[in-house]
């Protein structure tokens, strides 16, 4: 099975820093046009199947890929951002302000704490778990594409590399960027991280 790996295209929010968790902001103008733009990058792939987030950001981001291909969009809430909560919509600096003591002790550990009223990396960590095992069994021989969010997808190339999730955060994903993860029997190959040449020209 390979595995295509995209971020969502730029949102406002992205612009800004704030987190977005599982809150549904659109793309903006720059999200669609690296959509866009990755779309023709992909349009010579061969892709079998597509999942996406059902966050719009995703959504859209998927959309604007599959019309280069004859491939169905199955949208999986497990392809969801991490839920931060009442932190989402707020800038670092903000959360460290309004709630230092919470953003201390989910800083301490991530893997368990949750932000305030959000989920814990660990129960990132099952949704995304469970989709990858069934992709595993339902699509062992196909190319598929995967449109979501960093917080899953940098989980998902934990989970493939057989590292602890609480390592994710080493892993950087640009908005619209791509990744490609191959899996055999005896491990998965990352053949390709955080690619973003197709960018180059976007404003």
């Amino acid at each position: 099975m390979r595995l295509y790996l995209v971020r969502h295209g730029e949102t406002d929010w992205n612009a800004a820093q704030r987190f977005q968790g599982q809150t549904d902001i659109p793309l903006n103008e720059t999200g669609c046009r690296q959509a866009s733009v990755l779309g023709n990058r992909l349009s010579r792939e061969h892709i079998d199947v597509i999942y996406a987030s059902d966050l719009q950001r995703a959504h859209e981001t998927a959309r604007l890929i599959a019309k280069h291909h004859s491939c169905k969009i199955h949208a999986d809430l497990r392809l969801r951002e991490l839920g931060f909560g009442t932190w989402e919509g707020q800038t670092y600096d903000e959360i460290k302000k309004n709630t230092p003591s919470a953003l201390a002790a989910w800083e301490a550990d991530i893997l368990t704490t949750a932000p305030p009223n959000g989920e814990t990396l660990q129960q990132l960590t099952a949704r995304v778990g469970s989709m990858l095992s069934d992709l595993r069994v339902q699509h062992a021989n196909q190319t598929l594409l995967i449109v979501a969010h960093g917080g899953p997808l940098q989980v998902l190339l934990c989970l493939a590399l057989n590292l602890s999730p609480s390592m994710y955060w080493q892993f950087h994903l640009s908005p619209a960027s791509l990744s490609e993860i191959a899996f055999y029997p005896a491990g998965a190959i990352i053949n390709l991280l955080n690619d973003t040449c197709h960018l180059e020209n976007i404003a």
